[in-house]
């Protein structure tokens, strides 16, 4: 069953199309990456299935709804968290409190209730804490977990990123190149995590990511994309031999 399915989709900037009629379907429960060189539009469809971007052609779907024009706040709502390339956020904030910024979607009390703290509101707190707790735990946070972010190293910015998406609770998590500028040690760690995201966590993932290493460790599928178009698509050692790919992958670096 799919849980998100792109249909023709295409987007323009200025009259050069970055996405251009791209179509593919993201199982439930399986991790679904993205790969291409740098400008490709592999950023683009993310934004794009966040509703950063509005798709000037094609159609989004997400568990069989029309998600094409859904207004952007309501993207969290629905299910579907993501990362970003460049780290956000808040660098004066602990990494309880930054967990604790993706509870928002799941909070249910208003103004008053909230100035009056009633026992509804407790109770509610509680629970997004011990959420936040659970995610600490999981991802052996537990050292940083009331350091400011502004005095953590970039490594672990990264996983604290990944965290605050999690506590969403998510049915589909966007990576996006959430192995770039970690060293050998990070990424094996990421790795691992993103396969416990599938099989202990159940959430499904689809990944844009440079590092055909990590690529090829937790991918179920791959798709890879040129200037905006669909090159292949298929299993990560089937899309890496595929000659369209290493055609476009042509003077890049090994792990592109």
């Amino acid at each position: 069953m799919s849980l998100l399915r792109l249909e023709e989709v295409s987007i323009e900037f200025g009259g050069i199309k970055a996405v251009d009629s791209i179509s593919f379907e993201v199982n439930k429960g399986e991790i679904y990456t993205i790969v291409g060189p740098n400008g490709a539009g592999k950023t683009t469809i993310f934004n794009i299935i966040s509703r950063i971007y509005d798709a000037t052609g094609g159609r989004v779907f997400f568990e069989d709804r029309d998600i094409t024009r859904l207004p952007t706040h309501e993207i969290a709502s629905l299910g579907i968290a993501r990362t970003f390339q460049n780290i956000e956020l808040f660098d004066h904030a602990t990494v309880l409190h930054n967990l604790l910024v993706g509870r928002h979607t799941h909070r249910k009390s208003n103004l008053l209730s909230e100035i009056l703290f009633l026992p509804s509101v407790r109770e509610q707190e509680l629970k997004h804490r011990r959420k936040a707790e659970d995610i600490i735990d999981f991802l052996d946070l537990q050292h940083y977990r009331d350091q400011l972010i502004a005095n953590l190293p970039y490594g672990v910015r990264k996983v604290v990123e990944l965290g605050r998406a999690l506590c969403m609770e998510p049915k589909l998590l966007l990576l996006d190149e959430p192995a770039s500028g970690l060293n050998v040690d990070e990424t094996e760690d990421m790795a691992f995590w993103i396969e416990d995201i599938k099989k202990l966590l159940g959430i499904t993932v689809i990944m844009v990511e440079h590092n055909m290493n990590l690529v090829s460790l937790v991918s179920d599928r791959v798709i890879a994309i040129n200037y905006g178009e669909k090159l292949a698509e298929g299993l990560p050692n089937e899309v890496q031999r595929n000659p369209e790919v290493i055609k476009a992958y042509l003077g890049e670096e090994e792990n592109v």
